[in-house]
């Protein structure tokens, strides 16, 4: 051997590795997720490294839009040959004691642990009760660039839009479970036997110890498209507004003029949009609201789809180039003015949502304030409005469409039509 080389490990040690494995994989892995996004990201870190025996944990929440997204994913994930575990570990005060005492035997045999939100709660408790060695983490949008951030300076795990640095009373009472979520989540020193693994689509630079897993949307392209393109213009929508970060009037100013500049016909709600503004939205806009079943990347790779979506800074802006690449969608960002932000956005909050844009791949940078019609010169590169005219008047009201996506069939349509939406 000469002295530029490493020496190979010896047979013990090979047997040792592969028996360590051995027990892994009989052991299993456990998943917890608490929103359709997360579930995605599991199905797309299973397909890629091939996980079989996998059991998914919902960690159901109340919205009943994110309800509705997350009993269709779970769906998927049983059609690919996963197990899934409804949890309604929200359901009561006793509800958070059932649901840690039922989970805690099956967290003790884990071998690995893939969570969605290093953030949550929830998560954060779960992992101090686990043994397992193995801990993955998938995105949760760009809210794990934030936790890279965090995690590598040694800050604590806090949400970006928090105002006040989540310092409140429920804040002080969880730390110690989010300093010991922290430690967890930090990879042992170099010869540990503790790995931390990170599943993202994010432009992120993990701190010394985390392995990058590069999520390309392989299975949402497998599984679902290409889609049918119409010769429209598709707006995204946030819930930047239902955060506080970003003021009501301004955003639907700024979605009007998105409307009107670029020829959009269609607004494809955020799970979390208050049933008041979308009606605002479609009201004040003519644009028809779409509230989908699934997540986004999944709705626009199985389409319809417009030739251009249009969104505001989002996790979308990151993904939906993989989800659609070779489809020739475009997608296009448009900033958020300061003067947008509430008095209630976190001081973060400016910075953070200018990186969400400033590292997006492949989208095209729109204006933050595109001019009124009747001033603007027309741009070349500028879509026309689709075939047919401005969308019909919607109808005149505010509740949500029939069949609740909580109760399993959210619209019309059938599975992979691309047309199972509830409209305003």
């Amino acid at each position: 051997m000469t002295g530029g080389e490493a020496a190979a490990p010896g047979p013990r040690a090979v047997g040792r590795a592969a028996k360590r494995a051995a027990r892994r994989a009989a052991a299993g892995t456990l998943a917890f997720v608490e929103s359709p996004v997360q579930l995605l990201n599991v199905l797309e870190w299973a397909y890629g490294e091939q996980a079989t025996a996998l059991t998914v944990v919902v960690l159901a929440p109340h919205d009943p839009m994110t309800r509705g997204q997350l009993r269709r994913m779970a769906e998927l994930a049983r059609e690919e040959g996963f197990s899934v575990r409804w949890e309604e570990a929200r359901g009561g005060a006793g509800a958070p004691l059932r649901t840690i005492g039922g989970l805690t035997p099956r967290l003790r045999r884990a071998g690995r642990v893939v969570i969605g939100d290093p953030f949550s709660r929830y998560v954060q408790l779960l992992l101090t009760l686990t043994r397992a060695r193995d801990l993955v983490v998938v995105d949760d949008g760009t809210a794990t660039m934030e936790f890279i951030t965090q995690l590598a300076n040694g800050e604590r795990l806090v949400r970006w839009h928090r105002h006040g640095g989540g310092r409140g009373p429920r804040d002080l009472i969880f730390a110690p479970f989010s300093a010991a979520a922290r430690r967890r989540l930090t990879p042992a020193p170099e010869g540990g036997r503790r790995t931390v693994a990170l599943f993202t689509s994010m432009p992120v630079a993990p701190p010394p110890g985390i392995r990058i897993l590069s999520n390309e949307f392989a299975w949402t392209r497998r599984r679902f498209g290409p889609p049918r393109l119409t010769r429209g213009t598709d707006i995204v929508g946030t819930s930047l507004v239902e955060t506080g970060v970003v003021d009501a009037d301004r955003y639907l100013e700024a979605v009007g003029a998105l409307a009107r500049d670029h020829g959009a016909t269609r607004y494809f709600a955020h799970r979390r949009e208050s049933a008041a503004k979308l009606h605002r939205i479609a009201t004040e806009t003519r644009l028809e609201v779409v509230r989908p079943d699934l997540p986004l990347e999944l709705i626009a790779r199985r389409g319809p789809v417009g030739r251009q979506i249009l969104s505001f800074p989002s996790t979308v802006v990151h993904t939906l180039p993989l989800a659609l690449a070779g489809t020739g969608v475009g997608v296009a960002v448009c900033d958020i003015d300061p003067s947008w932000l509430t008095g209630k956005a976190s001081p973060r909050a400016e910075d953070f949502l200018s990186g969400v844009t400033g590292t997006a791949r492949g989208v095209r940078r729109l204006p933050t304030a595109p001019v009124a019609p009747e001033v603007r010169e027309a741009a070349p590169g500028d879509m026309a409005p689709a075939s047919g005219g401005p969308a019909p008047a919607p109808p005149d009201s505010a509740g949500p469409a029939p069949n609740p996506p909580d109760s399993g069939t959210s619209g019309s349509g059938t599975s992979g039509s691309g047309k199972k939406w509830n409209r305003y």
